[in-house]
Order: C-alpha cells, then sequence, then structure tokens
C-alpha cells in the first residue's frame, strides 16, 4: 500500500488533535473512569475523521479504506485504548452496516450526525451468554403493528453510557436457521424501556464507558430495520472484517510506541555500570519484536489493497486479528519486564499499555476463533468449511 500526501495529511491532522485535545488529558479521565465522548467525537468530526469513507452527502470524506487504516494507525498514538477503542466503535463498527445497507431516512438521521460528531453511536452485539458465539444471541424484536418490540439484553458495550444510539443486532423471527433469523436495528438509547444496568468496572480501557444494556418492552419503527430482515447476521460478518483490521492497525501503532518507549528507559537506566539496553538480551529481544510487529504492517497493508479492490479479506483479517491478539499479550509483558519495578507503576504508560492491550485477544473475535475461521478458509477444518 503506497502512502500518499493525503495519506500523511490525515495522520498530520489526527496526531496534532490527540496532541492537543486528548493526551494532555487522559490521566484525568482514566482517573475518573470516563472520558468526554461528545466533546472529542465533536473535535474529530469537525475535522472531517469520523466519515472518512463514508459519502459525501452524508458528511464523510468518501475516500478510500486505506485512508481508514491510516487514520487508525494514527489512534494509537493516544495513550489510552479505552478512548481510540471509542472512536473506533463510532467510525469502523456502529455504522459501516448503517452506510453500506440503511435507507436515505435511517442515514440521514443518524449518519449524518455521527459522522459530524454530533451523535455518540454503539454497537450491539455480546450478550452474557454470546459473544463469541454471535448466533446464540437471545434479544428479541418482535413485529407489532408499524413497530418492533424489543426485549433483551447487550454485555460490555462501548459508548453504552454516553451513546444516543445502537446498532442492535437481535432476533427478527422464529425461524431455525440461527443466521437467517437475526436483523440489525437502530435503537436510540433515549427510548423508554432502555436502561443503563451499570457502568462496568474494567481491568484496562478504563476511560471508555462500557455498558451493560437492558431493553424491556422498547418500541422503534420499522423504518429503524437497516436493510433487510434476516440479513442481520451477513451484515455483521461483513462489518467484521473493518473491525478487525481497524483492531491491527491501531494495535501496531501502540505496539510500536511501548517498544519505543521501552527503548528509550533501558538506554537511560543503569545497572551495574552499564545500561540495560546494552545487553544483548535486551535488544535482541526488542529487535524480535520490532520486526515481528512491522511484518504484521505488510499483512495488515496487504489486506487493505486486496479489500480496496473487493475482495473477500476474512482469512486475512483474521489472520491479522489473530497475530495482533497474540503480540499485544507478548509485547507489554517483554517490554515491561524490562522497565523493572517501575513497570509496575501506574505512572508509567507501559503498566496501562499492558491492561488496556490484554482485550485485543478477546474483543472483536478471540484468538481461537480467528484461529478457527482461518483453517475454514485453509480447507483443513475438520467441521464445516468455507467453500
Amino acid at each position: 500500500m503506497k502512502l500518499t500526501h493525503e495519506h500523511n495529511q490525515i495522520t498530520q491532522t489526527t496526531n496534532r488533535i490527540i496532541n492537543e485535545h486528548i493526551n494532555p488529558y487522559i490521566d484525568e479521565w482514566e482517573a475518573v473512569a470516563i472520558y468526554p465522548a461528545h466533546k472529542v467525537m465533536k473535535i474529530f468530526g469537525d475535522a472531517g475523521l469520523l466519515g472518512i469513507g463514508k459519502p459525501a452527502e452524508y458528511g464523510g470524506m468518501e475516500l478510500d479504506f486505506s485512508y481508514e487504516m491510516v487514520f487508525s494507525e494514527a489512534l494509537g498514538n493516544i495513550r489510552g485504548n479505552g478512548v481510540s477503542t471509542s472512536i473506533g466503535v463510532q467510525t469502523t463498527m456502529c455504522t459501516p452496516a448503517l452506510t453500506k445497507y440503511g435507507s436515505d431516512e435511517l442515514k440521514q438521521d443518524f449518519l449524518a450526525p455521527t459522522i459530524a460528531g454530533d451523535m455518540v453511536g454503539c454497537v450491539g452485539i455480546s450478550e452474557n451468554s454470546a459473544g463469541s458465539d454471535v448466533a446464540a444471541i437471545k434479544t428479541t424484536a418482535k413485529r407489532d403493528g408499524s413497530d418492533y418490540i424489543i426485549n433483551g439484553s447487550k454485555m460490555w458495550i462501548t459508548n453504552g453510557v454516553q451513546g444516543d444510539w445502537i446498532c442492535l443486532l437481535c432476533n427478527t423471527s422464529d425461524d431455525r436457521n440461527i443466521h437467517r433469523n437475526k436483523s440489525l436495528i437502530i435503537v436510540p438509547l433515549k427510548s423508554k424501556g432502555v436502561s443503563v444496568s451499570r457502568k462496568l468496572d474494567k481491568l484496562g480501557l478504563v476511560s471508555s464507558d462500557t455498558a451493560e444494556l437492558f431493553f424491556d418492552n422498547v418500541r422503534v419503527p420499522l423504518r429503524n430495520l437497516i436493510g433487510e430482515e434476516g440479513k442481520g447476521f451477513t451484515y455483521q460478518m461483513e462489518q467484521f472484517q473493518e473491525e478487525r483490521l481497524f483492531a491491527v492497525a491501531r494495535g501496531l501503532r501502540v505496539l510500536e510506541v511501548i517498544i519505543e518507549e521501552t527503548i528509550e528507559y533501558t538506554d537511560q537506566r543503569k545497572v551495574f555500570g552499564s545500561s540495560i539496553l546494552s545487553n544483548q538480551a535486551v535488544y535482541h529481544k526488542l529487535a524480535s519484536l520490532s520486526a515481528e510487529v512491522e511484518a504484521l504492517r505488510s499483512l495488515l497493508y496487504q489486506a487493505t489493497e486486496l479489500y480496496l479492490d473487493g475482495t473477500d479479506v476474512t482469512k486475512l483479517a483474521s489472520m491479522g486479528k489473530y497475530l495482533i491478539g497474540k503480540l499485544a499479550v507478548i509485547v507489554p509483558n517483554e517490554c515491561l519486564q524490562f522497565w523493572g519495578g517501575q513497570g509496575i507503576m501506574n505512572e508509567n504508560y507501559i503498566s496501562r499499555a499492558l491492561r488496556d492491550l490484554r482485550v485485543t485477544s478477546i474483543g472483536g473475535g478471540a484468538n481461537e476463533i480467528m484461529l478457527e475461521i482461518i483453517a475454514k478458509y485453509m480447507q483443513i477444518h475438520p467441521g464445516k468449511k468455507h467453500k
């Protein structure tokens, strides 16, 4: 993937916003376990960065997906993954299906203000009993005249406390085919019957608001359906390609920052008369980790190019998501060891990075699920194979 002047401008603008409006306040937001989502989204919206690949008629830049990946990489410079995850939900998780399949009316009501940063969106898939097994969700939406009546719950919903609307995956029929009985429906979070059961207390991503939501006889008009009824599972699987590539792109820069800061610290820290970095075991390990990060970037750029050509990149996206999940555990852990006692101090970024990155091998598809998908595409899975 060749980067142009326009790609670099996206990076520069994103980094300027991060340096001026986000990183100076991250410690404060982490301390109170929430960040001002509407304020931050509006800053990005005014810069046009929430709709990089979205149609111009709804306020987007209408640029190709490579620009979104460059933006996602730059978000890795935010010194708290809670904020970058929240922004990623806004740009790459709750809006792709709405953009591709939603009616013009629905896009005017929800996509345009989300791109502008006037609304904060969520995506509602996971439930207490359905995380990796998306098809096992229990939330229902039953037709009643010109409305759907929604009942159920959703778990681990990023932006769930401050959000204005949610792209909700729910069962809309009794069809026994669990892949054809689901739909995506836009639900305003101020609707009667929607409640935030609790703001979740998490190991990492502390500055993002993550909620458990309940839906008790919530009425929304039938026109809030995205695309066709019964196609929700398919739409969601398509969206996962972009979500997983976002996770790779954002994660790559976070890992680079960890390595860079570890190099700086170990070069300055003296032990037994010489720097920690001067030990071969240390500089070899950092060189090895850097090589793996750069190799994964090549996979990301290849997948992005193929995606731009309309190729199904599920296999590559799954490989990338698996590898970033693996490195997200290895890199901060290996680097923290070189920080010694300083590594477990919350005042140092390395400890936050280790906590924030741990979820990478779980959220958006656990590493084990990624290996299942890859095996099916390789035609080596003993069960159902991809055709």
